[in-house]
C-alpha cells in the first residue's frame, strides 16, 4: 500500500464517538498488561473512549466502579507487570441469561459497543454468544424499561475481538499465545537451577510443568533444556514405554552423563487413558534402574514474574491490531481473534478457532506445535554413516548457537552422516583444527547448552584469498576424511576458483543485532532486554549526545543516567525462544544439507554448484526458507552491514503511537480476515519419539 493511501486508510479509521471496552478473562497470563496498554493506548490515539472493565466478566456483570474509563497515565508502568492489573474472575453469573443482560445494561449506559476480551477459549466462547444475543438482550431491556428504543437503535450491534492469552500455547489458528513464552522462561530457569545439583548428585529429575489438556510447555522445555524423555497428553506413549524409557536413561548414564531429566506434562496419560503422573515415573526409574530421583513440581510459578520481551512486544502488536479491527467492523462482520502467524498478525474468525480446538487435538491444528514435536522426535534417534559434515560458528557469539549446534550434530548423526567441529570459525578451519565426534552425548552436553558464547569458539575474520587456498587443502586432509558439507556463511564464491567448495553450503543468521538480509527472526531475538524510562529519571543508551542535552534541559525537572549495556547484551544464558528456535532451525538446514548432498552425489562424490545449494535458512513472513546466497546480496547494505529493507522499523510507528507521539500508523501489514486451515499430520508422523 502506498505511503499516501495508507495515510488515507489510517484516516478514515477514527475512533471518534466509539466506545472500546478492554477486559482479562479466564487465567492471569503475563504479558496481558501489555496488551491491556496497548488497547487503551491505541484507542485514545485514534479518538476512541476506551474503559477498563475489571475484575473479567463479574465485573461487566456487576458494574458500577468495575467499569472505568482509562486515560493515557492509567497505563502507564504496567508494560513489565505479570499477571493482569485490572484482575480477572470466574463468572458463573455470565454463563447465565440474567447475568448477560445486565451486562448487557451496564454496557449500553456507557455506550459501550465494541469488546476486546483477552482470555482463552472459553472466555471468548461466552463473549461470542454475547454478540450473537446482544439484540434480543436490548429488546429485553427496551420491554423492562431500561433502556429507550433510541437507545437500542444506536448500539444496535456489538463487535468484539479477542486475544488469546494463555500459557498452555492451546489455541488453534495462532502460532504463539499471550504468556506462553513467559512461562517457558519460568521453567527453564527452574531447569537451569535444578541440573547443577542433579549433576553433583548423579540425579534423576522428574519435572512436572502445567499442560491439563496441552503439552506445549513440556515439549519445548524439553527441546530447549536437552530433556531425555517427555510425556504429553496429546501424544499417549505406545504400551512399553516404561521399558524404552528407562532402556534410554540407563544408554544416557553409560555414555558419561551423570544426570537426566523427565519433563511430564501434568494431563499425561497412556494408551489408555490412565494418568501418568510424576510419582509414578519416579517410582519406576527407582524400582527399575534404581537411580536417586526426585520429583518437582512447578504448579503456579509458571504463571509469575515479568512478561518475557518476546510477551511484550507480542502483546502490544496483538493490542493495536485488535484495536484496528475494531475500527474496521461493520454489523455484519464476525467477532474475530487476532493472532500470530509466523511473524505477521492475522485475523480469524473466533468459532472457527474455538471449534477447531474443540474437535481436534490441538497437535493437529497448530503448526508450531506439530514442528516442535518432529524435531524432538529427529533428535532422539541414528543411522549407519553417510556423509561426513562440519559445523563451525562464524561472528560474534549470540545466545543459541550451542543449541543450533547441538542440534545440527544430532540430527546429522540421526541422519547418517559423521559429524566434525571446527574449532574458532575461520581462523581454526585455516589451522586445521576440526575435531570428530562420534557419538551424540560428547559433542555438548546439557549444560553447555546453557552457555551463550558459542562452545566451539568464534573469531571474526575476513575470508581472504590465503585462508581459501589454506583451507582447501584442510577440506580434503582433516582427520583423513574429506569433508562433504560445511554448515557456515558464503564460501561459496570459491567455488569457481576451488572445487572443494562445490558441496551444499547452508547459512544460519544468528546475531543480537537482526540485521541478516533474508530472515525476519534470528537466534537472540528474544534474549535482548529492554529499558524502561521511569517516572522523573530517563535511562538513555549509549548516546553522548543526546545525555548531555536532558542532563542540561533537565536541570530541577529530572535527573539523567548514561548507561552503555556494551558486551552484556551478548552474554547470559539463552531464553527458551532462542534455544527452541535455534534447534529447530539447524534441524531443518541438517535435513536439507542431507537432501542436497544426496542429490549432488555422482560417481563417487559430491559435486553442487548451483545457486540453490548454497543457502541461508530464515524466516520470511510465516515460513522458513531457504533462500541462495547470491540473491541476497542485492538485498543487503554492505556499508552499514544491514539489510536494505528492515522490517523491524515498522514497529517504529507503534512505539511511537504508545509514547504519545503523533504519527500515522502503517497499517499495509495489518492482519486481514483469514480462514483456519486444518493441518492434520499422519499418526506415524506425530508419534513422540519416546
Amino acid at each position: 500500500m502506498a505511503q499516501t493511501d495508507n495515510k488515507k486508510f489510517f484516516e478514515n479509521l477514527t475512533g471518534a464517538g466509539k466506545a472500546i471496552a478492554v477486559l482479562t478473562s479466564g487465567g492471569d497470563a503475563q504479558g496481558m498488561n501489555a496488551a491491556v496498554r496497548a488497547v487503551v493506548r491505541m484507542g485514545i490515539y485514534v479518538g476512541a473512549k476506551v474503559y477498563f472493565v475489571h475484575e473479567g466478566y463479574q465485573g461487566m456483570v456487576d458494574g458500577g466502579d468495575n467499569i472505568k474509563e482509562a486515560t493515557w497515565e492509567s497505563v502507564s508502568s504496567m508494560l513489565q507487570m505479570g499477571g493482569t492489573v485490572i484482575g480477572s474472575a470466574r463468572c458463573k453469573d455470565f454463563r447465565t441469561h440474567e447475568g448477560r443482560l445486565k451486562a448487557a445494561h451496564n454496557l449500553v449506559q456507557r455506550g459501550i459497543t465494541n469488546l476486546c476480551v483477552i482470555g482463552g477459549d472459553g472466555s471468548l466462547t461466552g463473549a461470542n454468544l454475547f454478540r450473537e444475543e446482544w439484540s434480543g438482550l436490548l429488546a429485553e431491556l427496551v420491554q423492562q424499561g431500561l433502556i429507550d428504543e433510541e437507545a437500542a437503535q444506536k448500539y444496535s450491534a456489538l463487535h468484539i475481538v479477542g486475544m488469546v492469552g494463555s500459557i498452555d500455547n492451546d489455541f488453534c489458528g495462532t502460532d504463539m499465545t499471550i504468556g506462553t513464552d513467559s512461562a517457558l522462561h519460568r521453567i527453564i530457569e527452574v531447569v537451569d537451577a535444578i541440573m547443577t545439583t542433579a549433576q553433583s548428585h548423579q540425579r534423576t529429575f522428574v519435572l512436572e510443568v502445567m499442560g491439563r489438556h496441552c503439552g506445549y510447555l513440556a515439549l519445548v522445555s524439553a527441546l530447549a533444556c536437552g530433556a531425555d524423555w517427555v510425556l504429553i497428553p496429546e501424544m499417549p506413549p505406545e504400551d512399553g514405554w516404561e521399558e524404552k524409557m528407562c532402556q534410554k536413561l540407563s544408554a544416557t548414564r553409560s555414555r558419561g552423563s551423570r544426570l537426566n531429566i523427565i519433563i511430564v506434562a501434568e494431563g499425561a496419560i497412556d494408551r489408555h487413558g490412565k494418568a501418568i503422573t510424576s510419582s509414578i515415573v519416579k517410582d519406576l526409574v527407582v524400582q527399575r534402574l534404581g537411580f536417586d530421583t526426585r520429583v518437582t513440581i512447578l504448579g503456579h510459578v509458571q504463571r509469575g514474574g515479568t512478561p518475557s520481551a518476546f510477551d511484550r512486544i507480542l502483546a502490544s502488536r496483538m493490542g493495536v491490531e485488535a484495536v484496528l479491527a475494531l475500527l474496521e467492523t461493520t454489523a455484519n462482520t464476525a467477532a474475530c481473534v487476532v493472532s500470530l502467524c509466523g511473524n505477521q498478525s492475522v485475523r480469524l474468525p473466533l468459532m472457527e478457532c474455538v471449534q477447531m480446538n474443540n474437535t481436534y487435538m490441538i497437535v493437529c491444528t497448530c503448526r508450531s506445535f506439530e514442528n516442535n514435536l518432529k524435531t524432538y522426535k529427529l533428535l532422539a534417534h541414528r543411522k549407519p554413516d553417510n556423509f561426513n559434515v562440519a559445523v563451525l560458528n562464524v561472528g560474534a557469539p549470540a545466545a543459541g548457537m550451542n543449541a543450533a549446534v547441538r542440534s545440527a550434530v544430532r540430527v546429522g548423526i540421526s541422519e547418517g552422516h559423521k559429524m566434525f567441529a571446527v574449532s574458532d570459525g575461520f581462523e581454526g578451519f585455516r589451522k586445521g583444527q576440526v575435531n570428530i565426534y562420534f557419538y551424540i552425548p560428547i559433542l555438548i552436553t546439557v549444560q553447555q547448552v546453557l552457555n551463550s558464547v558459542a562452545y566451539m569458539g568464534d573469531i571474526q575474520e575476513l575470508l581472504e584469498t590465503h585462508f581459501v587456498e589454506k583451507n582447501t587443502i584442510n577440506i580434503n586432509k582433516c582427520n583423513a576424511a574429506p569433508i562433504k558439507a560445511l554448515f557456515f556463511c558464503s564460501l561459496c564464491e570459491a567455488r569457481s576458483s576451488y572445487e572443494e567448495f562445490c558441496i551444499p553450503l547452508c547459512m544460519l543468521p544468528a546475531t543480537i543485532s537482526n540485521n541478516v538480509p533474508g530472515t525476519n527472526l534470528k537466534h537472540t531475538h528474544s534474549t535482548c532486554h529492554s529499558f524502561l524510562g521511569m517516572t522523573q529519571r530517563y535511562l538513555v543508551i549509549k548516546t553522548d549526545f543526546i545525555y548531555q542535552l536532558y542532563s542540561e534541559e533537565g536541570k530541577g525537572v529530572f535527573d539523567c543516567r548514561k548507561n552503555v549495556l556494551g558486551h552484556m547484551q551478548q552474554g547470559g544464558a539463552p531464553s527458551p525462544f532462542d534455544r527452541n528456535f535455534g534447534t529447530k532451525i539447524a534441524a531443518k538446514a541438517m535435513q536439507w544439507i542431507t537432501k542436497k548432498l544426496n542429490e549432488s552425489y555422482r560417481k563417487g562424490r559430491v559435486f553442487a554448484n548451483t545457486e540453490d545449494s548454497a543457502c541461508l535458512l530464515g524466516m520470511r513472513q510465516r515460513a522458513m526458507v531457504f533462500q541462495p546466497v547470491v540473491q541476497l546480496k542485492d538485498k543487503t547494505d554492505f556499508v552499514h552491514r544491514i539489510p536494505k529493507e528492515q522490517w523491524w522499523l515498522k514497529l517504529r510507528p507503534l512505539m511511537k503511537i504508545l509514547a504519545k507521539y503523533k504519527i500515522s500508523y502503517d497499517v499495509s501489514d495489518s492482519g486481514q480476515l483469514e480462514h483456519v486451515v486444518l493441518n492434520r499430520p499422519k499418526e506415524s508422523e506425530a508419534m513422540a519419539a519416546i
